[in-house]
């Protein structure tokens, strides 16, 4: 199977979806990779290093998307980036459709056969793909929120972490998952004051041991934040239902509960955003304001380190892309039921059963799609 890496092209993205070492790993088990040139480069990777490991260089996207069999990419494809898939290929990728029926629509109509990231499991019902970005991404909330704190940046003119005789600030995080214990973890080293919310009682019992009990748990009901939403300095949301698009945790009537100059930090934005007042923004032009609170909305945290987040990525997709390349769609996703759970579209239909809740749209089982792929090769 030829596997094909185009250079990514939404706006401040800077990942690529396959290293060196994936190179080597395909090649040695007799696979053709072609890279598009210059993809790369924002990851610190030149052409000579994919070649010296077996990969053909192509000049632009469109040879990458007419010679591959499989594309394997970072974020979801752009217009047209779906202009150029064809039926019978097969895409590997982040999609969040959920929020986005216009881009659902156009991958269906593609024909290619197309595999979520997000949604792909592990035997525990873990989100391995998606786990490693989560952590960075966590991480940054923190971090960029503490930033946009900063006066000269909009914010109340806070230090997070406080000095000797002046408190330090608050953070809240709502989401008790990958993304918020790793954004508790960057506020507590900062040497703020934490609140994680979570709805599951047994996850806030394993944070506590997680955060060596610094942290507070807070049960994650509608009342217990809005009353917490007045002392706060920095929120994150850090909602996840697999595949679905995020739930409303902070509505805009609320926003005015907020001290003047508050900064919420919305993770969830990729899946729809989990604050009313949320919209995708950009690590170009990251935040926003509405009711005097600050928004940092950007849809794609991770890419701002592509040096950390890229290899991060790979090392754990690759065992899924050689399996595609080894065994095809049908038999890896077959082999799997995990990896089978990763399949949003294939033959014109949506296989992701919250993808089509979401839309109000017409769903069916995986494995028919892929009966349906079959039949039209």
């Amino acid at each position: 199977m030829k596997t094909g890496v185009p250079s990514e092209i939404k706006a401040d993205e800077y990942r690529v979806a396959m290293t060196p070492s994936g190179v080597r790993e395909l090649t040695q088990h007799g696979h053709e990779v072609v890279v598009q040139a210059g993809a790369g480069e924002g990851s610190a990777i030149s052409d000579a290093e994919y070649e010296a490991q077996g990969a053909t260089i192509l000049p632009d996207a469109d040879a990458v998307f007419a010679e591959a069999d499989l594309i394997v990419k970072v974020k979801e494809p752009q217009p047209e980036e779906v202009a150029r898939l064809r039926p019978g290929q097969v895409l590997f990728t982040y999609l969040h459709l959920a929020p986005d029926p216009e881009l659902t629509v156009g991958l269906m109509d593609s024909g290619a056969t197309c595999i979520a990231y997000e949604t792909v499991e592990d035997p525990m019902g873990r989100l391995p793909l998606l786990a490693p970005m989560s952590e960075i991404a966590g991480k940054i909330a923190t971090q960029a929120g503490a930033f946009m704190l900063e006066k000269p940046l909009g914010g109340r003119g806070l230090l997070l972490g406080g000095v000797p005789g002046v408190a330090a600030g608050k953070v809240m995080v709502i989401g008790g998952g990958v993304v918020g214990a790793n954004a508790a973890l960057i506020g507590l080293g900062m040497g703020a004051e934490v609140y994680i919310y979570d709805r599951n009682i047994d996850r806030l019992r394993e944070l506590e041991h997680e955060m060596n009990w610094q942290a507070s748990t807070c049960f994650a009901s509608t009342l217990e934040i809005e009353q917490r939403l007045p002392e706060v300095d920095l929120v994150v949301g850090a909602v996840l239902v697999k595949g679905a698009q995020a739930p409303r945790v902070i509505s805009r009537d609320q926003l005015s509960l907020m001290k003047p100059g508050a900064v919420l930090v919305d993770v969830s934005i990729d899946q729809g955003g989990c604050f009313e007042t949320s919209h995708p923004t950009t690590h170009s032009d990251p935040t926003y304001e509405v009711e005097g609170v600050t928004h940092y909305c950007v849809a794609n945290m991770p890419g701002a380190v592509p040096i950390t987040s890229t290899w991060a990525l790979t090392n754990a997709t690759m065992p899924y892309v050689l399996r595609l390349a080894d065994l095809g769609v049908a038999g890896a996703l077959a082999a799997d039921a995990g990896f089978m759970k990763g399949l949003n579209i294939a033959a014109g239909h949506v296989t992701y059963e919250h993808v089509a809740e979401d839309q109000g749209v017409a769903h069916i089982a995986p494995e028919e799609a892929l009966e349906l792929v079959a039949a039209a090769a």
